[in-house]
């Protein structure tokens, strides 16, 4: 029998990717292998709608696709995330030769429905219906040293309905997972020999208020992972400002390995937007919890969310949000346009701001955080800085830190987050993970440096 060959291709968040490196071990279990789109028998597209415009990249992709099956009728796609949530069964009559949609509730079903429609060539598949309990399923382990990093979803939903999200719509109402089975992934993954974790969710800060005292605290469950022998680094990821508290605050000064770094969406600097929004906290409040934190931590740096164009944003809210952007000192941002999403309270509001102004003021955000990101990044030549190594770089040097010819380039992330790529001698161990490396210059979007001798 012909050996079963998959594509994944993944549109979307963190949650997504690490959705899909699951799926990816799940199908590898069948005895199936990973292969180039063109020469594959499943195509698998994980997709994303929190945007209008990674959505519409998933219909263009999957355009694509149908050129792939008309050359080869055997070929099952299946589209999964939060597109296929939404749509659902719809997929079928625009694209009549996808054979299985699956949201990400039914995710862990999906090795064994692939496998049956193998089985099957005529049958097709939905896999919508969400989960009342956190939807558990095998742990995804790496091979011992096969990644230094992983990721860990600790919940599923959001019960936040902020007025532009779809989230809830797409990924249903929060579900945390329990603290025991987190813990056993954690233990698991550190046995294996990953250094670094980051936790997963919508809103990472309200875990466990859905169990009912079930389940510890946020704050809690950082503490009890923090504690794992040998765990290097631990971070986290979203946070919804209105749940940060106090004692996730303090974690990142009283516990060593937790990363000096928060993604903190603020979404706008003005009042009356995130009360249309529906974000439940005022910029004043905000601001006080980015004092707390950098009170608890001095050098943790800072990076959010912001959305220009928001219907009713006025030319003064706009500045308002230029002004806390410049006043807090992100040192990256991801920004976009507002587009309507289906379902959601925003898509029905009036005053729909023109598209031609809310690419105006994207770009003018997006020229500051340039200059707060570049500046931020400068600030870190002549330092020294602990990367974790990921592998070769894929840059070039420039000359004046480039590699001789003894000499070969890498590629790591430091304890915030930063790019660093760095050279080393030939003949490196590449069972070392965690390394110093002096900065001597600063690019675009990364950092230049070279390995210091271990003393």
């Amino acid at each position: 029998m012909n050996i079963m060959r998959y594509h994944v291709t993944t549109f979307g968040c963190q949650m997504n990717v690490n959705d899909s490196l699951w799926l990816g071990h799940g199908l590898k279990a069948l005895g199936w292998e990973e292969g180039d789109e063109a020469l594959a028998d499943v195509l698998v597209v994980n997709t994303c709608s929190v945007r209008d415009k990674p959505e519409q990249k998933v219909y263009s992709h999957l355009g694509r696709l149908r050129d792939y099956w008309l050359k080869k009728p055997s070929l099952i796609v299946a589209v999964g995330g939060c597109v296929a949530q939404q749509v659902g069964e719809a997929f079928w009559v625009r694209f009549p030769f996808v054979r299985l949609v699956f949201g990400p509730d039914g995710l862990l079903l999906v090795p064994q429905t692939l496998a049956r429609l193998v089985r099957e060539p005529e049958a097709r598949v939905s896999l919508l219906d969400f989960t009342e309990a956190f939807p558990e399923r095998d742990m995804a382990l790496p091979q011992a040293g096969e990644s230094a990093q992983a990721y860990v979803n600790i919940m599923q939903g959001c019960d936040n309905f902020c007025s532009y999200c779809i989230v809830p719509l797409t990924r249903g109402r929060q579900r945390s997972r329990a603290s025991a089975s987190i813990l056993d992934e954690c233990r698991a993954l550190v046995s294996r020999g990953v250094l670094e974790i980051t936790l997963l969710g919508q809103n990472v800060n309200s875990y466990g208020q859905d169990a009912g005292g079930a389940e510890p605290g946020f704050p809690e469950l950082l503490a009890s992972i923090a504690a794992l022998p040998g765990l290097r680094r631990l971070r986290f990821t979203t946070s919804h400002p209105k749940d940060l508290s106090e004692k996730t605050i303090e974690a990142f000064g009283s516990l060593d390995n937790l990363c000096p770094q928060l993604h903190l969406p603020l979404q706008s600097g003005a009042d009356s937007i995130l009360r249309t929004m529906d974000r439940k906290y005022t910029l004043e409040a905000y601001l006080e919890k980015v004092e707390l934190l950098r009170r608890a931590r001095p050098d943790i740096v800072l990076s959010t969310d912001l959305i220009v164009g928001f219907p009713g944003e006025t030319e003064e809210d706009f500045e308002q949000t230029l002004e806390a952007v410049r006043g807090i000192g992100f040192e990256n941002s991801f920004s976009f346009m507002y587009s309507d999403r289906p379902g959601t309270r925003a898509a029905l509001m009036d005053n729909k701001i023109f598209p031609e102004v809310k690419a105006d003021r994207l770009r003018r955000l997006q020229e500051l955080q340039n200059q707060l990101s570049w500046a931020a990044l400068r600030n870190q030549v002549g330092w020294c800085a602990q990367v974790l190594v990921e592998g070769p770089s894929r840059k070039t040097p420039a000359t004046s830190a480039g590699a001789g010819h003894d000499e070969q380039c890498l590629r790591g992330r430091d304890e915030v987050g930063r790019v660093v790529n760095f050279r080393v001698r030939s003949g490196f161990d590449p069972s070392r993970r965690l390394v110093r490396v002096r900065i001597l210059e600063a690019k675009k979007h990364s950092l230049w440096g070279k390995m210091e001798d271990e003393p």
